[in-house]
């Protein structure tokens, strides 16, 4: 058996580590710690927002590496954490509410790398430090949402089917109250067609009443709960995303709670507000009937039935019908686009089936009368009352456009008088779908850098000891054959950090021990080549052949005790979560490539030393 190794092989190897060492690269780069500041609505970013920042550090005496302004954001990299913690505290007070600023890693990677999309590993909460949020969705309000709904639809039948009913309202449930058992029958009819799966109870009443209850299955409950928590999910990894969070965690946990954790961010309130500011729509018709008594509402605070007070984006007031056509959670697409009739920003709209059923019988019964648009935003406030802390929402809800409906309209149209930026953002968050349920905080976590920092120093010890006893026990115990061994597994360490590199995989605390414990078991793959070798060696075979065989034979056994390992890996990524999936991945990432250097890649350095030599008398090992 002979050691020479094909030549392709060899082609194989050169590019694999040509591959492991360019992804691997970009690790070496540390991030700039750094602070990112967004405009808000009704502000602009620009030169002149540049050069104020650059005067509010000059003017403080605070050393920055640099100032970067793009599109949508402004970036300032500084020297270290506590010089960024101290910057984000100046800039939001000077900034004021108009402009959002958010603690940030900036990435100081060369173009030419993330170019070929080699890119670092983004490091876990436990590594960078950052903060963790448990939020719950308010399940109480889930229910009434879906019973006002459902009133506001069975309302809308009863006039179109000229059925008359003395009330409709919600009472576990909605309970509907006819005026004879005859209109009690066809609305049942009409109702279970309406909303599909609905209980529903003839109830005794009054003498001349005819009360019927439509109970809403726990089941469907259930459903429209997961469906929230869905949105919710979106909502929030869009908003985080738009405003630059490196690499958040957004994730499920059990019936009605989402755990937020967000890498690098140590401000609390800014967290809170960038978790908490969601917006929605809402379509109304303008009340045009008591137009003119305005000046009366706002002396007298009271709005006539069925109306409601709103103000525009200049502070005009408006009346509006208290009756929402259409809102956010009946947005199926937004796309922030340009109205062609004006040349202004605009975000069209797709309604889904029921939306937009509504949106057309309104727009055709109201041909010429003004719609309004409410563009309405829930941010979360946290105050100190007798020194604890109380968490509060505030909602603004302001008119962003007036138009006189030209034409009848159903699923598609457009919604005009915003600003670019806000089109844009006003677009993502519509895709998403719009809180349909206030989320509330009821757990955080603030994980410092300084103990992120003592975490990677620890984990990097302890992969550059058992890397170093490794190397110090292959040289002392195999001698020659031990610097073989050590290449082999020098290079599986790079393909591991290469591999994860590239696939975008977050490193963590339990990460770093699976890519240690991945250390060991490329050991375990080189210990049973050399005793192959080492054991043909002593049955009298010739050193060449010797170290042919001890790979061919040693091959299997490598093979089979890692799809073993490799196995369980994978169950403890399908079943586990958070820093068990971490493990697990790194655990899965380092025996693949170990499997493959210790085979192939060894046995290719080995043929580089040993297979010119004619006549090898000896091998150290």
């Amino acid at each position: 058996m002979t050691l020479e190794y094909p030549l392709w092989k060899k082609a194989i190897i050169f590019v694999v580590l040509a591959f492991g060492l360019l992804y691997s690269l970009p690790n070496i780069y540390p991030q700039d710690p750094a602070v990112q500041i967004s405009a808000s609505r009704n502000a602009v970013l620009d030169e002149a927002t540049k050069e104020k920042v650059q005067g509010d550090l000059e003017r403080a005496k605070i050393a920055f590496k640099s100032i970067e302004l793009s599109d949508k954001r402004l970036l300032v990299r500084l020297v270290d954490g506590e010089t960024q913690l101290r910057v984000s505290e100046m800039l939001r007070a000077s900034l004021g509410e108009n402009y959002s600023v958010a603690l940030n890693l900036a990435s100081t990677v060369p173009n030419w790398l993330s170019a070929v999309g080699a890119n670092p590993m983004t490091l876990g909460l436990d590594l960078q430090g950052g903060v963790h949020f448990l939020m719950e969705v308010d399940s109480k309000a889930v229910i009434e949402a879906g019973d006002e709904r459902l009133i506001d639809d069975i309302k809308t039948m009863l006039r179109d089917k000229n059925i008359r009913g003395t009330a409709v309202r919600a009472a576990d449930g909605v309970l509907v109250t006819l005026r004879n058992d005859d209109d009690r029958r066809k609305a049942a009819g009409e109702i279970a067609g309406l909303a599909a799966g609905v209980q529903l109870l003839d109830v005794p009443g009054a003498a001349d009443s005819f009360p019927l209850s439509v109970k809403v299955p726990q089941e469907t409950r259930i459903a429209a709960m997961d469906q929230v928590i869905e949105q919710n999910l979106s909502t929030l990894r869009n908003r985080i995303n738009a405003l630059g969070v490196a690499e958040p965690v957004i994730q499920r946990q059990g019936a009605s709670r989402i755990a937020v954790q967000l890498p690098g961010v140590q401000d609390t309130a800014a967290a809170k507000k960038i978790l908490g500011a969601t917006a929605t729509l809402e379509y109304r018709l303008s009340d045009v009937e008591n137009a003119g008594r305005i000046q009366d509402v706002l002396q007298t605070g009271r709005s006539p039935a069925g109306s409601k007070l709103y103000f525009t984006r200049e502070g005009q007031p408006v009346l509006l019908s208290r009756r929402v056509i259409a809102q956010g959670d009946e947005i199926v697409t937004a796309t922030s686009t340009i109205d062609p009739d004006s040349g202004t920003p605009a975000v069209s709209i797709r309604l889904n089936d029921a939306g937009g059923q509504k949106m057309l019988r309104v727009t055709e019964e109201n041909v010429g009368r003004p719609l309004a648009v409410v563009f309405i935003e829930r941010i979360p406030e946290t105050k100190i009352i007798d020194g604890k802390e109380v968490r509060t929402a505030r909602m603004k809800e302001e008119v962003i456009s007036i138009a006189n409906i030209r034409e009848p309209f159903g699923k598609h149209f457009q919604t005009t008088g915003l600003e670019k930026g806000e089109a844009d953002e006003l677009a993502l968050l519509l895709r998403a779908g719009s809180l349909s349920a206030p989320i509330d905080i009821v757990e955080e976590r603030i994980i410092g850098p300084s103990l992120g920092a003592d975490n990677i120093k620890s984990g990097v010890r302890a992969v550059l000891y058992s890397f170093g006893f490794v190397m110090a026990f292959f040289v002392i115990y195999y001698k020659m054959f031990g610097g073989v061994t050590n290449l082999s597994v020098l290079l599986n360490l790079l393909l591991v950090v290469a591999v994860m590199s590239l696939f975008g995989a977050t490193l963590t605390l339990p990460g770093l021990a699976g890519i240690a414990l991945t250390v060991g078991m490329s050991v375990d793959a080189n210990v049973l080549i050399n005793e192959r070798i080492r054991e043909e060696l002593r049955g009298g075979t010739s050193p060449l052949a010797s170290i042919a065989i001890g790979y061919e034979k040693a091959s299997g056994t490598i093979l089979d005790a890692n799809i073993t390992a490799l196995l369980g890996g994978v169950a403890l990524f399908s079943f586990g979560s958070g820093p068990i999936r971490g493990f697990a991945l790194s655990l899965c990432v380092g025996i693949l490539t170990s499997m493959y250097t210790a085979v192939s890649v060894s046995r290719g350095i080995a043929s580089l030393f040993y297979s010119g030599r004619k006549k090898l008398a000896r091998l150290s090992i």
